[in-house]
């Protein structure tokens, strides 16, 4: 009892009220405490509100389908009550509950098992030049970065280059794990492309390496988490050493790699290097590591190619092609070939200046920056040649040819308006 009277008087002090006070507003506290408000939404406003969700919007969010209720209904109901409701009903899942769990993917045991490579599109030089991109490959078993290359962007011919590097420098991996991007996979099941692989698919199978796509970026972690610490990391290694083009980073790449695996690259499970020798001439290689694909020898000995015409030398050899198809290799380092039954014909190009980049072209992401970086190239160098637009109407011109007793709409216009003059014409005078 004394300490309860020690306490009443504390707060009367600390409230500057008396203890008389005190005491009487412990006695009188509000009658609510412990029931329900008086301005709780009943239970049965509740089940009908429910109810109509459950009815006409049930992939609703909780602020969307408060704003149909108000308007539709004229039920007003705040959204934050309505989400409560929802999620204790199961018709609705917050943030944490639809966050899906991606279980860590074990290791491969040993190194060229399993190659990850990723493009990573980043401002690596800071503002000292344009972005670019990094193509990374890295090993799934150690972590180790196994081949750094700067690019314009992600292309065909940009993996082809640093696929060439990695294969003369670490030989032939088993397999390479990629995303689905357009470069490792065809990803439209009508596209009319051959065979339905990919020119590096191609390049691939004929080296008897295997792709395989993941279908997260999830899936794919390793090589996604380091391009972030490459982010962090290699972007300011080049500020330090004072590098400020795609060249010199190349240069600088291969010391960075020796450094970078001496801190984070983990030892394989098994001592095994599943990497094969290659085993093949550089010609050979060049013509696998190129875009490759087949064209029809016109009447005229014309070969269309990426929207320019590729006349060949006239020749008997050149002449037995004529309506069949050629097959052609652009190279990233030589001339444009095109070769029928193994055998190089020789060709002239016709207008080269009319190699430009389409107003309906179709543009991935990835490749935007580089296909601008030539549009403006274009421009600078050679204006637009702009023809006419849309169908053009011309005059009739007779061809001399006999109608055959039939009289065509030229003459039959003419003899219908004559008919109208004369039905319009003032009768003669008597």
């Amino acid at each position: 009892m004394l300490d309860g009277s020690l306490r009443t008087a504390t707060a009367a002090q600390v409230l500057g009220l008396s203890q008389h006070q005190v005491q009487r507003l412990i006695r009188e506290r509000h009658k609510l405490r412990g029931r329900l408000s008086n301005n709780r939404i009943s239970d049965l406003k509740r089940d009908y509100v429910l109810s109509l969700i459950r009815q006409d919007y049930p992939d609703f969010g909780p602020t969307l389908a408060a704003e149909k209720l108000t308007e539709r209904h004229g039920i007003r109901v705040s959204s934050e009550t309505l989400r409560k409701w929802m999620i204790a009903d199961g018709i609705w899942q917050s943030r944490a509950q639809r966050r899906r769990v991606h279980q860590p993917r074990f290791r491969r045991e040993a190194l060229g098992e399993l190659i990850q490579i990723d493009g990573s599109e980043h401002r690596w030089f800071e503002d000292r030049v344009p972005a670019c991109t990094l193509l990374v490959f890295i090993d799934d078993a150690t972590g180790a970065l196994m081949h750094l290359r700067f690019v314009r962007s992600e292309s065909t011919e940009s993996y082809f280059a640093a696929l060439t590097d990695y294969l003369h420098e670490h030989g032939l991996p088993v397999a390479f794990y990629s995303d689905k991007h357009s470069v490792f996979r065809v990803n439209k099941t009508e596209a009319r492309s051959g065979h339905g692989i990919t020119q590096f698919g191609r390049a691939l199978s004929e080296l008897n390496i295997e792709i395989l796509c993941a279908n997260s970026s999830q899936a794919k972690g390793r090589v996604e988490r380091a391009n972030r610490t490459l982010q962090d990391r290699l972007v300011k290694e080049l500020r330090l050493a004072g590098i400020s083009d795609m060249q010199a980073g190349n240069a600088f790449l291969p010391g960075f790699i020796k450094r970078h695996n001496l801190r984070f690259a983990h030892s394989p499970a098994r001592p095994d290097n599943l990497h094969r020798p290659l085993n093949l001439p550089a010609s050979r290689l060049s013509d696998i590591l190129c875009v490759r694909d087949q064209r029809q020898v016109g009447a005229s000995l014309v070969v269309h190619y990426e929207r320019r015409k590729f006349i060949l030398d006239d020749s008997a050899h050149a002449r037995s092609a004529i309506g069949r198809y050629v097959k052609t290799y652009a190279y990233p380092d030589r001339p444009f070939e095109i070769r029928w039954k193994g055998v190089l014909l020789p060709y002239r190009i016709f207008d080269p200046s009319q190699r430009r980049v389409t107003h309906t072209a179709i543009t991935e992401n990835k490749r935007l920056g580089d296909v601008l970086a030539f549009i403006k190239t274009q421009q600078d160098a050679d204006p637009p040649q702009v023809g006419p637009v849309g169908k053009q109407r011309t005059r009739y011109t007779p061809t001399g040819r006999p109608n055959r007793g039939k009289k065509g709409w030229v003459e039959r216009r003419a003899e219908r308006r004559a008919a109208e003059t004369q039905a319009l014409a003032p009768p003669p005078a008597e």
